[in-house]
């Protein structure tokens, strides 16, 4: 009896870890992805607004990347703009990019706490009887389904109003108002302005549900030919 309350806990907290999971790699692939960074520049004409050359952009933005998968407490990036090196980020935007990289932070942290349990459900599922493998195939198929309709739900509220969730977001994810920036003046807030944020949640979105579907489909694909072999 016990051992059967066992399984079934540890099921569905199979279940609940593996949205988690997808959700913290969608972000931390965004985070790391350079590609997005420049898609970004070019698209709003980054170079443009803030007066820098494309590889200077470039270098701010490995600059951000390396900064939050270091153990650098603040960030330093120097670029340089009519031929004079300055530093890229005031005092204020220090402040808000050590607290983005304490966010990101917990995003890896979540990450490998659910890559470890998902990864050690799997293995001993996959080492046991097979109707373990089933469960297996069917907790995939039911973490997916839920990872789909989270994805559902923040695709609406994007739709409906971004703005408003993004505001939201900040509002909940920060003790302070460093986040708040002047457009015309803070470097932050210039290399990535609201557009930049849709497309990058965007992106998120699409990856998370491209991930959840193919789990999904491959599993519920193999549960189907089990099925199909015992009639």
């Amino acid at each position: 009896m016990k051992l059967k309350i066992l399984a079934t806990a540890s099921k569905w907290l199979f279940i609940l870890c593996l949205p988690i999971l997808l959700l913290t790699v969608g972000l931390g692939w965004a985070i790391n992805s350079l590609w997005l960074y420049q898609y970004g520049f070019e698209k709003y004409a980054v170079s443009q607004s803030t007066g820098l050359a494309e590889a200077e952009l470039n270098k701010a933005a490995r600059g951000l990347i390396s900064y939050f998968n270091s153990g650098e407490e603040f960030i330093n990036v120097t670029v340089v703009k009519n031929n004079q090196p300055f530093r890229l980020f005031n005092q204020r935007e220090i402040s808000h990019l050590k607290d983005v990289k304490g966010l990101i932070r917990l995003d890896y942290g979540v990450l490998l706490g659910t890559l470890i349990y998902v990864a050690g459900y799997s293995t001993v599922s996959l080492l046991w009887r097979r109707r373990y493998w089933r469960r297996l195939a069917r907790g995939v198929v039911g973490g997916s389904i839920l990872t789909l309709a989270f994805m559902l739900a923040l695709g609406l509220g994007m739709l409906l109003n971004f703005d408003r969730l993004f505001l939201q977001f900040h509002l909940l994810s920060f003790a302070n108002d460093f986040w708040q920036l002047d457009p015309s003046r803070d470097y932050l807030i210039m290399l990535f302005p609201g557009g930049f944020w849709y497309d990058a949640t965007l992106f998120c979105v699409l990856a998370i549900t491209g991930m959840a579907v193919v789990l999904g489909g491959v599993s519920g694909g193999l549960l189907a030919k089990f099925k199909a072999s015992l009639d």
